[in-house]
């Protein structure tokens, strides 16, 4: 039987992933003001007007490679995952490993660094329909944890959202500002510090540190 011919596909898609991972590069070493079709396709060695054939947009092009590399796009098809099982777990749990691991890996994606810094500097609707795609995990993870806290008078969304953007924060500063902050040296000493005060808000946040700190209470009396 003869194969059907696959190279015009295959060039296609060898083209494509070039763009894409072009983008990364432009952002690696000229932020995102650099995200231009001229930079990006000459990185990429290939012809402008494929942006356009492939892609539709430059904007388009930008969007496909952050969805790619977003910690909580990809985060999402795993709570998907999780929640759908009917987990007996609890949500402490999965939300302590949730910001660590947006920690971790924020940590190690210099392109995502430059991407939220992007997101905070200036408006943008790329970034915009990013951040809408990252509410949906929101939606998820907090159908499931209200009906633990229903009976708490804690507001678990306002500290998600401090742990957050304090994670964000504290990672560019450890990254791009030779100082401390509250006097605390942001090397992996102080970043395992970071982690073990997430893990004690979190603690704070779902009564368990006021219930052991009732237990030893009741111990002295």
């Amino acid at each position: 039987m003869r194969k059907t011919y696959k190279g015009e596909k295959n060039d296609k898609e060898r083209t494509m992933n070039k763009l894409i991972l072009s983008v990364g590069q432009v952002l690696r070493d000229k932020g995102y003001t650099g995200l231009t079709i001229a930079n990006i396709s000459k990185t990429a060695g290939v012809d402008r007007k494929l942006i356009s054939l492939y892609f539709g947009s430059v904007d388009n092009l930008v969007e496909t490679y952050i969805r790619s590399k977003d910690y909580w796009v990809s985060a999402t098809l795993g709570a998907v995952e999780y929640f759908g099982t009917a987990p007996t777990e609890g949500s402490k749990g999965f939300l302590e490993s949730l910001l660590l691991n947006q920690m971790d890996s924020f940590l190690e994606n210099t392109e995502m660094q430059k991407a939220v810094l992007w997101q905070i500097s200036e408006k943008s609707e790329i970034m915009s329909q990013i951040t809408r795609e990252r509410e949906k995990m929101s939606a998820l993870f907090f159908a499931f944890a209200d009906q633990e806290m229903k009976d708490k008078n804690v507001d678990l969304r306002a500290i998600s959202s401090i742990l957050t953007a304090g994670i964000y924060y504290l990672v560019l500063h450890s990254i791009n500002t030779d100082s401390t902050f509250c006097e605390i040296e942001l090397n992996e000493d102080g970043l395992n510090r970071i982690r073990n005060a997430v893990k004690t808000i979190l603690s704070w946040a779902y009564g368990e540190q006021t219930k052991e700190t009732s237990s030893e209470n009741n111990s002295l009396k």
